[in-house]
């Protein structure tokens, strides 16, 4: 391949990739491309075999594909793009500028650009937007040993061999699929029919969600999830892999927002420090305004404090048992919405069942902190002066509200947010620590005011 584009001699990184990778497996060389440069990955790419190249970009492991392609001469670029699927070549070109993009697809042949168009027309995250349109079909009226021939002739441009999807003559919608294990033990002179899985083929639309996608697959146990328009006829097929890439980026990115910050979009080592700086000030800054609330919330009861300091020594503890408990019930939920075992209308049912068991949870910490107050005075320790007893009540009676409240608070945010559609996992863990941090203390003032009032207070 043509390398006018780079720079006449081959980097150091490039030349010790090109020497140390012989023998290696394409993951294995995806990998150490990854920690190359794009000008030196680049050229050990246009260096390979054309059908290895195109191996290793068809790979979604492979960081700055497009870069890559945007960087080497159209015309090799075109050679590659063709060898690609469709699919990941879709996903390659939406990465690209306009100016890029409209150069590298107006180098591919005509059927190719329809079926890119076709691809990229769908919103991402989609069964639409992840399907490849290149999988094996074959016509009712076919044999076993017709059908068998085909898959010989076409299986390597197609994604996958494992799934034979037997089309009506007449209408081409989708009747039946068949698996290469029952194709292969079928009698040659054999209907295709004769060896196809009995029942409606499992589908999905091209607009159904890439969460129900991963469900039906793995409800099914399925290796490809044919994609139906509405009239049945094929538009492509997910494969279980496409599946995985796309869900293992998900989770990553709800990791990370789960965390308090903006999603990366990029590895951790990749990103520059101006980009770390932007993904994490803006949540921080959030995050840090919402904690001046609990500045206001206790120069509220600031009488109560100098009346009652002992009252001080137990606000770590009462703030930090509220934002575990709703940090706790938001973990819980958030993971229940994406795997599907919780909906938006069982927000009630959630919420009948957290509060008991946050009553529960917080009288559990509410008697560990009783009996640490007895034992410290007890056991001289500390004293906490002539109304300990009533302080150590106070303690247990606000970490019972506080806990419960936590949970409540931590179990119902996500569903506010998929109400507002929002991602669930925006309600992070420091989100809902700072918002019943707040909540807490006004809660554990409040019952100091009504079991001290006359004592302390």
């Amino acid at each position: 391949m043509n390398i006018n584009r780079f720079p006449l001699r081959a980097g150091h990184a490039a030349r010790a990739f090109i020497n140390n990778s012989r023998g290696a497996t394409i993951a294995e060389r995806v990998e150490s491309l990854n920690a190359l440069s794009v000008q030196d990955a680049g050229r050990v790419l246009c260096g390979m075999p054309l059908d290895y190249a195109v191996n290793i970009l068809d790979r979604p492991e492979l960081r700055n594909s497009a870069q890559i392609l945007a960087l080497i001469s159209a015309e090799d670029a075109a050679r590659l793009l063709h060898g690609m699927s469709n699919d990941r070549v879709a996903d390659v070109l939406l990465e690209l500028d306009g100016e890029t993009r409209a150069r590298l697809f107006s180098s591919l042949d005509e059927p190719v650009r329809i079926a890119i168009q076709h691809l990229m027309g769908y919103p991402p995250r989609t069964a639409g937007g992840i399907m490849t349109t290149e999988f094996v079909s074959v016509l009712d009226s076919w044999t076993v040993a017709r059908t068998l021939d085909h898959v010989r002739q076409v299986e390597r441009s197609r994604e996958t061999v494992y799934a034979i999807y037997v089309l009506d003559e007449v209408s081409h919608t989708l009747l039946h699929v068949v698996t290469l294990r029952r194709l292969i033990t079928g009698e040659p002179e054999a209907s295709i029919l004769s060896v196809a899985q009995k029942g409606v083929p499992v589908s999905a639309g091209p607009l159904m969600k890439q969460e129900d996608v991963a469900r039906l697959i793995r409800k099914h146990d399925l290796l490809a999830l044919p994609v139906t328009d509405e009239h049945g006829q094929m538009l492509g097929i997910v494969t279980v892999d496409d599946v995985i890439d796309t869900m293992i980026s998900d989770t990553t990115e709800a990791a990370q927002r789960f965390g308090g910050m903006e999603a990366l979009g990029q590895p951790y080592m990749k990103i520059s420090f101006a980009g770390m700086i932007r993904k994490r000030a803006g949540w921080l800054a959030a995050l840090f305004l919402g904690e001046m609330l609990t500045a206001s919330a206790m120069q509220h009861f600031e009488g109560e404090l100098e009346k009652a300091v002992v009252l001080t020594l137990f606000i770590p503890l009462i703030m930090s048992s509220g934002g575990n408990s709703g940090s706790q019930a938001t973990s819980l939920i958030i993971r229940a919405l994406a795997l599907g075992e919780l909906k938006l209308s069982d927000w009630w049912k959630v919420l009948l069942r957290e509060l008991p068991t946050g009553i529960v949870l917080g009288a559990i910490l509410g008697l560990v902190g009783f009996i640490r107050i007895v034992f410290w005075q007890s056991a001289g320790l500390y004293d906490y002066g002539p109304h300990w007893q009533m302080v150590a009540v106070t303690v247990f009676a606000a970490l019972i509200g506080i806990v419960t409240f936590g949970s409540i608070c931590g179990s119902m945010l996500p569903f506010v947010l998929q109400k507002l559609r929002l991602d669930p996992a925006s309600a992070s863990a420091p989100f809902v620590a700072t918002l019943v941090d707040v909540t807490g203390l006004v809660i554990y003032f409040s019952v100091a005011l009504l079991i001290l009032s006359g004592t302390l207070l």
